[in-house]
């Protein structure tokens, strides 16, 4: 029997292993799924969406427990509260829309015609979330299939092994029936055969490039739907009209908060001339006063990195831009904490270029480049000097320049005055390498389901 094992980046210990089901085992499992979509999808919407809705508040409860949990798990510190603020927000503002996201397209409806365009839920949705936000980016597509009518089996990342279980608990503890929402703990392998045999209706994956090509191409020939959230090296452009304070704030935070574990953070930024030393000085001091350490002492701010393999990538990536003229700006000695495992202190780098790693590769660290520009054409070449295409963050105080530039980015999302955030109103979708597909808002439930159209002729003279 294999076991799936959570190494926590506390202390490396072994935090939580489950044996791995046999595909035999799985297969039994999503098949209890299937048989009980259709009962699902029968209960009146707005009962689906209340329970959905009691599950997300039944999971507010228990935060006691996931709290610290998460910290053993990937290393946010306890002080930022789980992730319920965003948890929450998205669960609520589906629920909002799902009435009029599911409605008919009515065509006709006269005496002689009904004709209508109605959504209907795909069947089974597999989410195979990711461990570094792993309530927020499964309650993405969780929360919306739930109440369209279809059911779902959730596979969590080994990082974070027990949230598909915790979240499957809480569902259940107020009122899912059981089988409509069905946690597994998988191998690679078996995932894919699982996929390959055509199980899912749908399948989304938020993850890594390499991971999103092995979906595909498991999937490939069944014909399954596919939502694809991969990787990304999101820009930020600090404009000479912006506000530096309130730039240098948000970027900062957005591309350190949660140790840079952000699929939307903020990996390099380009900045005005006119504004570039200040803003480069500011940002070191903002940096510097984060506190390394434990994630369960409530004084800590940044904690370490989700695991010492990914910490290992952001040093060879510095190490690489720093042999290559990179400077590094942040002073070591205000973090005695790094220990050149999964705490890893954060990084500012200057005289940096499109030629070194770090500033094209995803770095997926609290470690940011910043360039000088000298005009919205050449921040515009880098920005989309890119594989990836998630967000792009534009510091300036025109919103038209914002939205005239904005519309030459090769983006999902173009923010202005703002940074890593996810809009649940808006679509959250990427491009190029990022992947395919889109969750939340209005277009989240069209993806989680497919048209059926109705043409009923009432007359036959």
């Amino acid at each position: 029997m294999t076991m799936i094992q959570c190494i926590s980046p506390i202390d490396g210990s072994v935090f939580a292993e489950r044996p791995a089901l046999s595909l035999d085992a799985a297969t039994e499992a999503v098949g209890r799924a299937r048989k009980a979509q259709k009962a699902w999808a029968r209960r009146p919407l707005e009962e689906r969406v209340q329970l959905v809705l009691k599950g997300v508040a039944r999971l507010n409860e228990m935060a006691d427990e996931v709290v610290p949990e998460l910290a053993h798990m990937m290393g946010r510190p306890v002080r930022y509260g789980g992730e319920y603020k965003g948890f929450n927000e998205r669960s609520n503002y589906v629920a909002s829309i799902a009435a009029d996201s599911l409605a008919p397209l009515v065509v006709e409806a006269s005496n002689n015609f009904e004709r209508r365009i109605e959504r209907e839920p795909h069947g089974v949705v597999f989410v195979i979330a990711p461990w570094n936000y792993p309530y927020m980016t499964a309650i993405n597509t969780v929360a919306p299939a739930l109440m369209a009518g279809n059911t779902v089996v959730i596979k969590h990342a080994t990082q974070t092994l027990l949230v598909g279980e915790r979240m499957v608990r809480a569902f259940v503890e107020a009122g899912v029936p059981d089988d409509v929402f069905v946690n597994v703990f998988l191998d690679h392998a078996t995932t894919s055969a699982l996929i390959a045999a055509g199980n899912f209706n749908f399948i989304n994956f938020t993850g890594s490039v390499e991971g999103g090509r092995s979906i595909e191409r498991a999937a490939a020939g069944t014909f399954a739907g596919l939502g694809l959230e991969l990787g990304g090296k999101d820009p930020g452009y600090v404009m000479e009209d912006a506000d530096l304070d309130a730039a240098v704030d948000t970027l900062m935070d957005g591309a350190t908060y949660n140790s840079g574990q952000c699929c939307c953070g903020i990996e390099r930024i380009y900045v005005h001339e006119s504004l570039y030393d200040s803003f480069v000085e500011k940002s070191v001091a903002w940096v510097s006063n984060y506190k390394l350490g434990n994630p369960l002492d409530k004084e800590t701010t940044l904690g370490p990195m989700a695991n010492k393999r990914f910490a290992k990538v952001v040093r060879e990536q510095i190490a690489d831009a720093v042999s290559k003229g990179a400077k590094t700006l942040v002073d070591p000695k205000l973090f005695p904490q790094d220990d050149g495992g999964a705490y890893l202190m954060p990084q500012i780098l200057v005289n940096v270029d499109h030629s070194m790693a770090f500033m094209k590769d995803e770095t997926f660290g609290p470690a940011v480049g910043i360039m000088k520009v000298k005009s919205d054409e050449e921040a515009l070449s880098l920005m989309n000097d890119s594989p990836y295409g998630l967000t792009a963050s534009l510091w300036t105080k025109d919103p038209e320049r914002a939205a005239r530039i904005g519309r030459d980015i090769e983006t999902g999302t173009v923010f202005m005055n703002r940074a890593d955030y996810l809009d649940p109103a808006l679509c959250w979708t990427g491009v190029k390498e990022t992947g395919k597909g889109g969750s939340l808002s209005l277009l989240g439930f069209q993806n989680l389901t497919r048209p059926k159209s109705y043409h009923l002729k009432k007359v036959t003279q």
